[in-house]
């Protein structure tokens, strides 16, 4: 199924987005992922067999962080103590700018 949000043109997969739940807090970020995830599996099979070894690692890590990303959000969404929250909110912003790079 696809959805067009903002001139953005979102591909996923239903059986995923029933799974999630329909929280209204959490559902975009949650389709955030499934559509990072997608996306990545889709530039996977672009790619498969014409990466360096060096793609590989980049992706590789690029991966890590996007797990990283994942569970420092869902722990910062249930996060109360406020030296906690900064702690994961510093981690959040080390990880999202070194995706960018």
């Amino acid at each position: 199924m696809c959805v067009e949000l903002i001139g953005v043109r979102m591909n996923y997969n239903l059986q995923e987005v029933d799974a999630m739940g329909w929280d209204g807090d959490d559902l975009a970020g949650k389709m955030e992922e499934v559509f990072e995830r997608q996306q990545a599996a889709a530039d996977a099979r672009a790619n498969r067999g014409t990466s360096s070894a060096e793609e590989r690692a980049r992706s590789a890590k690029f991966e890590s962080l996007r797990l990283s990303r994942s569970r420092i959000m869902n722990q910062l969404a249930s996060a109360t103590n406020p030296a906690h929250r900064t702690m994961l909110e510093r981690a959040l912003k080390s990880i999202n700018d070194e995706m960018a790079q």
